[in-house]
């Protein structure tokens, strides 16, 4: 198309290379764009009905970044870029300036992505696909780019202190559907960052006793037009296309989404909660090469995509989503790195959870904790004040890394969320769970490595919820339209004798006690436990597996809770109550069951039935189910040698169909051992002390927890 007339176009200055992004002074606005290998790049300026009004060549092109200066440009102006270059896919370069694209350092974003074909590089349908060349303009279906005012008065926000890493427990939820159903949130804020800063839904959290709220993805993202034929969405989010933007499908009032989440994000740090993000920079949602052309592609797609060394046509895929991005390039990680500092310092969040992080860590030869990224990561002042979180596996070759991060960050330990499902189901043993509760010393005991490096979680957003694991044997995603093909078929779930909701009570009593022990399984584990949302009073995703399309009932939190919810609720608080009671139950020390003749004690100790220690024989005994793990709080805390002043605490575990008779071991410092909890007895507020040596009749399938008194 022709560009509009360009009253403003005499005023342009050169600007700066640095900062990327638009940056409003106060007078005007300065753009920088990096491409190592465009020829040239235009900004493109809208009204708010969408109509371009001004197209301004930026002048000046230095150490590979585009940059001009526009005067009296004031934030709220709307803006897209135009690059120029070759098209030539056989090289990787997919320039196109009939397509607008977005500003990757964007602080906001307006409007939606409508899928059409001149969102394409390509002729949609030519026979040489992507090889071909479209001339459409494609600013009309494309979402645009904000310019900011980043003010934002935070001397509101009390003094904030990060939660230490020992004390944390995470709380895992979704902006939308964490309030969509909310009673007590006005309904035109539910499903919102306004929404979820509501007092109501602050103090439950707070109440609860978590420390640390992990919000899914909250950059902006795009849904994919398979979802949108079949009537679905993109609900998780993980298909971002912008890493400064906050979504503004999350705002009460998308004018003003910047402001409604660091709004959020002060209310939480007054309630002394921590506000984690999951963030996805190992794709973005522009596919391979017969995806759409929205920003990085653009842009540079040589520069910042993974492409086939031999085949500069073709993307590496280890995502599983079409592309990866090219976290070996400069350009690339500094995008993230800049974009990881942003939410820190502006945006105030305490830390971040990594999606396929292995990628993070990926060069052209595999897995490398020594790659560039983990070098800027670990050496940055900012983030080496917050929280960092990798799933440590991803789709490509070596993927699978767990315990393979370097010192600093944490990781999701499914090791530990497989064997706890599949004790509590009868199918591992004791000594396949034994690890499980000290951390997993045997994937993160090294380097210095503490156990919190264990985020140790029985279920996530993707999976059952716990409600469904002892619900259902089989995944039931029909709504999904996929025929119930996607989501994982292996989910160590078990229903208890019946499929789904409608069981008999005594069914239906035995999974709420099979829910009580894996959440106690969960909470008095060392490492840093993850719990899902609405887990606390059991949510049903009516055993959808994998609910990532599904903006509906089906993922909202139903906050519609009847008195066996409440309980539930009441139990977990207790739970969570007695881990901060509890220090021993969060070492900073990795448990080793060695006896220190120095101190002449043992820090855990694991017994019989008979109030022994258990014997190699009896480890090795498939017919073993029952056990305790005696802590003894006498064990030495930190590095100086002396002894510990801590509670010593006995778990008992019995995941057998019948009930067991457990003889109350001996332990120096006390003579009778105090009742705290017991998942057959949820509700009772009784703690009866047992002497020594009795014999404690421990129910079918329970869990329990003596304190040494």
């Amino acid at each position: 198309m022709n560009a509009p007339d360009l009253k403003i176009a005499a005023r342009v200055r050169e600007g700066l290379p640095y900062p990327r992004g638009a940056t409003w002074d106060g007078k005007g606005v300065n753009f920088a764009v990096y491409s190592a290998n465009a020829t040239k790049v235009e900004v493109c300026l809208f009204d708010p009905s969408g109509q371009e009004t001004a197209r301004i060549e930026l002048p000046e092109y230095r150490d590979e970044t585009w940059h001009g200066y526009v005067p009296e440009l004031r934030p709220g102006q709307i803006y897209g870029y135009r690059v120029h270059g070759p098209y030539a896919p056989d090289e990787g370069h997919r320039f196109n300036p009939n397509k607008l694209v977005l500003d990757p350092y964007a602080r906001a974003h307006i409007g939606e992505l409508k899928w059409d074909p001149a969102v394409f590089g390509y002729k949609v349908g030519d026979p040489q696909a992507d090889l071909s060349f479209d001339e459409r303009d494609s600013a009309p279906f494309m979402p645009k780019c904000v310019v900011v005012d980043p003010d934002f008065h935070w001397h509101k926000e009390r003094v904030w202190r990060p939660v230490p890493w020992d004390r944390t427990i995470v709380y895992e939820t979704h902006v939308r559907g964490y309030t969509k159903l909310h009673p007590k949130v006005p309904e035109h804020q539910r499903g919102t960052f306004c929404g979820l800063a509501n007092e109501h839904v602050v103090q439950y959290i707070k109440a609860l006793g978590v420390t640390t709220v992990e919000l899914l993805p909250v950059h902006t993202f795009i849904n994919d037009s398979f979802l949108l034929e079949r009537g679905l969405t993109n609900y998780w989010g993980y298909n971002s296309i912008g890493f400064f933007a906050p979504d503004p499908r999350y705002a009460a009032d998308p004018a003003k989404t910047l402001q409604e989440f660091k709004e959020m994000v002060a209310r939480f740090h007054d309630a002394g909660l921590e506000v984690l993000i999951d963030v996805v920079f190992n794709h973005t949602a522009e596919g391979n090469e017969l995806g759409p052309t929205l920003s990085f592609k653009g842009i540079d797609n040589a520069s910042y995509y993974r492409l086939m060394p031999d085949k500069k046509r073709y993307y590496i895929n280890d995502t599983g989503t079409g592309n990866t991005l090219n976290l070996s390039h400069p350009a690339a990680i500094q995008l993230v790195a800049d974009s990881l500092r942003y939410w820190a310092e502006d945006m105030h969040v305490d830390g971040f959870r990594f999606d396929l992080g292995t990628i993070l860590a990926r060069e052209p030869g595999g897995f490398d904790t020594h790659n560039g990224f983990m070098k800027v990561v670990m050496q940055d002042p900012v983030l080496a004040k917050v929280k960092l979180i990798a799933e440590p596996w991803d789709c490509g070759p070596g993927g699978y890394q767990v315990g393979g991060f370097p010192p600093g960050w944490a990781e999701w330990n499914d090791k530990f969320r497989d064997t706890v499902r599949d004790y509590w189901r009868g199918e591992a043993p004791p000594k396949a769970l034994a690890p499980r509760l000290c951390g997993s010393p045997d994937e993160f005991r090294r380097r210095g490595r503490q156990p919190w490096a264990s985020v140790n979680f029985i279920t996530a957003h993707d999976g059952f919820t716990l409600n469904d694991l002892v619900s259902y044997n089989d995944k039931h995603n029909e709504a999904n339209r996929e025929d119930n093909r996607d989501g994982h078929s292996h989910n160590r779930s078990w229903n208890h004798g019946a499929e789904g909701p409608e069981v008999e009570e005594p069914v239906r009593a035995l999974r709420k006690r099979q829910m009580k022990n894996l959440l106690a399984t969960l909470l008095l584990s060392q490492g840093t436990p993850m719990l899902l949302a609405g887990d606390e009073f059991g949510r049903t995703q009516r055993g959808n597996n994998n609910a990532y399309c599904q903006d509906n009932e089906i993922s909202w939190v139903d906050w519609n809770h009847d008195d066996r919810a409440e309980r539930l609720i009441a139990f977990v608080r207790k739970l969570i109550g007695l881990r901060h009671q509890y220090p021993v139950l969060r070492r900073s020390r990795w448990l080793t069951g060695e006896y220190n003749e120095e101190l002449e004690v043992k820090d855990v100790s694991w017994i019989n039935t008979g109030g022994e220690e258990m014997r190699q024989d009896q480890w090795d005994d498939p017919n073993t189910k029952v056990f305790g793990m005696l802590l003894d709080g006498r064990a030495q805390e930190t590095g100086i040698r002396r002894r510990g002043e801590l509670a010593t605490l006995l778990i008992i575990f019995n995941p057998w169909q019948d009930m067991v008779k457990f003889k109350l071991p001996a332990a120096a410092g006390g003579n009778a051992w105090t009742l705290r909890a017991d998942t057959n007895f949820p509700d009772s507020t009784e703690e009866p002390r047992f002497e020594i040596g009795h014999e404690y009749e421990v129910t079918a399938r329970s869990l329990l927890l003596f304190q040494l008194t």
